[in-house]
């Protein structure tokens, strides 16, 4: 009777260990449904994701609004001028990418030295200035004649740079608001030049002449904002009911200088029309052998 006893004992604890741990346990499926879901989802971030990349890369710059100058002979003695077509195309010379070429990160770099050739002709050392530079067609017209005026509007420009270096002098200029000479109005000023001094940004304004004479920079100013040294920096230049604001980023030197108005031009009876600028303006004629670099992240105009 023990005997038998023990049999079923024996027979129930077997039952319990298979109904406690099946040995053919079938895998959980999701519904099919369900994963199709998650692959629409990761496609639709990606597609995001592109979209986004793609709308960053049409604010960088919008080529028609601007020329390139590189001072390379054109033929007549004077710098040579590309248009847009040219840089989005990729058709610059193998002479010509010296002075402009798109780095792998998407910025550009602006390298540029003394050659004598400048945008009003062949110039002897020690005279003219030589650039690697930018110039604003403001309604993208490709035509000289396409500036703004100052005494109506807002005029703004905003310019990503980083200088790798500056030998000599240690002097660029990388954006400026330059005037125009037009009917009844002499003169073409650089009226505001923004310039890398050895690492401190500086803010060079024309200021009101004496009575008959053009504004030039017998009548300038100088402010300094801000060093950056070789830090990404971005400038902003803003002009709003005939006056000049200027501001300052550059966050590896913890700077953010918001608007500050630094000169008011319709005010002091400035007239001339007007483009923006800004690149490599090398602020050294000593030789032919010392040069400056800078890289061009973005630039982005608005005129409302």
């Amino acid at each position: 009777m023990k005997s038998l006893q023990n049999t079923i004992s024996i027979f129930v604890a077997l039952l319990c260990s298979l109904s406690c741990n099946p040995v053919n346990k079938e895998p959980v499926i999701p519904p099919l449904d369900n994963i199709e879901q998650n692959i629409e989802d990761e496609e639709v971030e990606e597609e995001n994701d592109i979209i986004e990349d793609t709308d960053n890369e049409t604010e960088v710059i919008s080529w028609k609004n601007w020329y390139l100058s590189v001072p390379i002979d054109q033929g007549n003695g004077k710098a040579t001028s590309i248009g847009y077509e040219a840089i989005i195309n990729n058709e610059l010379t193998e002479e010509q990418s010296k002075y402009f070429y798109l780095n792998e990160d998407s910025s550009y770099t602006l390298w540029t030295k003394f050659t004598g050739f400048t945008t009003s002709g062949l110039s002897d050392l020690g005279d003219k200035y030589c650039r690697t530079e930018l110039r604003e067609y403001w309604q993208g017209n490709q035509d000289t004649k396409d500036n703004w005026p100052m005494n109506t509007g807002v005029h703004i420009l905003e310019s990503t740079l980083q200088v790798d270096f500056v030998e000599g002098n240690g002097r660029t200029i990388v954006a400026q608001v330059h005037g125009k000479e037009s009917e009844g109005i002499d003169g073409n000023p650089a009226t505001i030049k923004i310039r890398w001094n050895s690492g401190m940004i500086q803010a060079d304004y024309y200021t009101k002449p004496n009575d008959g004479d053009e504004w030039t920079s017998k009548y300038d100013e100088k402010l300094d904002l801000g060093r950056v040294d070789n830090e990404v920096f971005t400038f902003k230049i803003k002009i709003e009911d005939g006056k000049f604001y200027g501001a300052l980023i550059c966050k590896e030197k913890g700077l953010n200088v918001d608007y500050s108005e630094i000169y008011d031009y319709v005010g002091n009876g400035y007239v001339h029309e007007n483009y923006f600028k800004t690149g490599n303006y090398y602020g050294w004629n000593d030789d032919y052998e010392k040069a400056a670099q800078v890289r061009l992240y973005k630039v982005v105009t608005e005129h409302r």
